[in-house]
């Protein structure tokens, strides 16, 4: 990420994502053959231009999601991980654009909460429950809503008595612009 910075600069938040393609492809193929490697990795990539209240968005597999007013806005990503699919040139990240308006949240997250197993079922905690729970806390200060998806997804552990399979990250960022 740090070579596409410096090589592209900062502008544009798909580029880097393309470039880091290359780079990380590059790397998990040494000594492989590239036809028999199927290594690779999701991201979400934001780049926030605040003297033009912009932010970009470009994502392998890792959606965003952009809470504006109450309602939560799905930012899809590309279905192609990072260090995987190079050998298509025509396989290029897409750059989602948005302007920032006041008060707009926006998540950045791992598959692991949604794909966490537990509750009374035993079952996997889903992205329809994990949207519920943003929608209903995205109003709160952040350091309560990092607490209330710790606890949440500790308590749906406990439920199924299960261990916690993946990483689990979420990054909530609020935008206060006016």
């Amino acid at each position: 990420l740090n070579q596409a910075i410096i090589k592209y600069g900062a502008k544009d938040a798909a580029i880097l994502v393309d470039e880091l393609n290359q780079g990380v492809a590059s790397a998990l193929r040494i000594g492989q053959d590239a036809t028999n490697a199927k290594d690779g990795m999701d991201i979400s990539l934001c780049r926030i231009n605040f003297k033009e209240n912009i932010l970009q968005y470009a994502g392998a597999f890792n959606p965003l999601y952009l809470i504006r007013n109450g309602e939560l806005i799905e930012v899809k990503a590309d279905k192609f991980p990072i260090g995987f699919y190079v050998e298509d040139p025509d396989k290029k990240y897409t750059n989602h654009y948005f302007e920032i308006q006041e008060n707009d949240i926006f998540y950045l997250f791992t598959d692991g909460y949604a794909d966490q197993f537990g509750g009374p079922n035993g079952k996997k905690f889903m992205y329809r429950q994990f949207k519920e729970l943003l929608q209903r806390i995205h109003s709160m200060p952040v350091e309560l809503q990092h607490d209330i998806l710790d606890s949440s997804i500790e308590d749906w552990k406990k439920m199924g008595d299960v261990e916690q399979l993946d990483d689990i990250q979420v990054i909530g960022v609020r935008l206060n612009r006016k």
